[in-house]
């Protein structure tokens, strides 16, 4: 507890984007985050004001950072489960816990106790050797989906593997670098949704509308919230299935499910265990951000309204190819003079091809207008220029 507040304190272990945006939302209830962060440069460490410096593998430097805070959560899920069940242990709040975290840090435990309790995911197998692929390939035909079962994220750790001679290539030497595999079918999608919830301590859950993510080369670009042209029971469907995944696995803060929308219904990608890409709209585009929805949810105060306040479209603000000559203060002045309903979010990153540098949010009655707006807007951000074809009405 603050004694200069009289309020809990909440720490997040890492110090990348989402920290820096839990911190913006914990303000308003009164909180001033305390974040452990590998660098003091790191997004979150640049506006935190209580920052430790320490490695979420360092078991010492997350007990100290434990013993500072009333309660420990994530802004990633790369912390390793041995070291918080130790936490745990030694008494330590841990929110989410280490056996629910474990389903979002592994996809083949996360595989095995969804599709065996009725979920519906793709066929897939363990692989620990080449024939593990081959015979998977064989019986649910080509091509295939090969994973790293852990540390994969924004397509890293995804392959495609559309022969079994690529299969013969890519698979031993995967093996041999001690990287533990599993292989699902390729899933028939006409899109990628995602239904964000979040849970309390207490039981409550909140459901956000389901939205629509866009990727490209395995990163989100896009979010389209609400999903165009979802219907009102399938909404219901990816809501309930998300907020009775986060009840069975006893899920504490957000928790975001990605699916595959087919032709046969909803099929589960993947788990994430904290505020997440696919929400970052919220801070615009609903009455309670997914960002402050965390806090409340590990704090365990009552949830807020995930009301939908306007439609709304954000896109990910990513590194050029070659950073511009032009400066980011410089773009934010030309982008507000063409577009001063833009909702910028800049995470203080430095520039590097295909990094996530920022995003923004359009809100509005027309979608497929503000997909425009938002597109350019991101594009002007990252390349100080403005892509040919564009006509922006307004």
């Amino acid at each position: 507890m603050d004694s200069r507040t009289g309020l809990p304190v909440v720490g997040m272990v890492g110090g990348g984007q989402l920290a820096r945006m839990t911190h913006q939302a914990a303000i308003s209830l009164g909180q001033s985050l305390r974040v452990l962060a590998a660098d003091e440069n790191d997004s979150a460490g640049l506006v935190a004001g209580q920052v430790e410096i320490g490695h979420h593998t360092d078991l010492a430097a997350l007990r100290e950072f434990a013993k500072s805070v009333d309660v420990v959560t994530f802004d990633h899920e790369h912390v390793p489960g041995e070291h918080l069940r130790a936490l745990v242990a030694e008494g330590f709040t841990v929110r989410p816990g280490p056996d629910a975290l474990a389903h979002a840090q592994n996809k083949l435990l996360m595989r095995r106790r969804l599709s065996s309790a009725g979920y519906p995911c793709p066929p897939f197998a363990e692989v620990s050797e080449v024939d593990d692929v081959l015979k998977f390939g064989a019986e649910h035909g080509w091509p295939v989906v090969l994973k790293a079962a852990t540390g994969g994220y924004d397509g890293r750790g995804v392959w495609m593997l559309d022969t079994d001679a690529q299969a013969r290539s890519t698979v031993p030497e995967l093996l041999a670098a001690g990287t533990s595999l599993l292989v699902e079918e390729r899933v028939a999608m006409t899109r990628e949704l995602c239904a964000l919830v979040a849970r309390s301590p207490f039981g409550q859950g909140a459901a956000w509308p389901v939205v629509e993510t866009v990727q490209s080369d395995g990163i989100n670009t896009e979010v389209l919230a609400p999903a165009p042209g979802l219907a009102p029971d399938q909404v219901d469907h990816a809501q309930e299935l998300a907020l009775r995944i986060a009840e069975q696995l006893d899920v504490v803060g957000v928790l975001a499910v990605e699916l595959f929308d087919t032709d046969g219904g909803l099929v589960i990608n993947e788990l994430a265990m904290r505020p997440h890409n696919s929400g970052h709209w919220t801070m615009d585009g609903s009455r309670t951000s997914q960002f402050e929805q965390h806090v409340r949810a590990v704090l365990d105060y009552p949830l807020g309204s995930t009301d939908l306040l306007a439609p709304t479209v954000m896109a990910n603000v990513l590194g050029a190819p070659e950073t511009p000559k032009m400066g980011p203060d410089e773009r934010l002045h030309h982008l507000f003079a063409r577009f001063p309903d833009a909702r910028v979010h800049l995470y203080g990153k430095g520039e590097r091809p295909g990094r996530k540098l920022g995003h923004v949010n359009f809100t509005g009655p027309d979608l497929p207008e503000l997909r425009k707006r938002a597109t350019l807007a991101a594009h002007w951000l990252s390349h100080a220029e403005w892509p040919d074809g564009f006509e922006i009405h307004g």
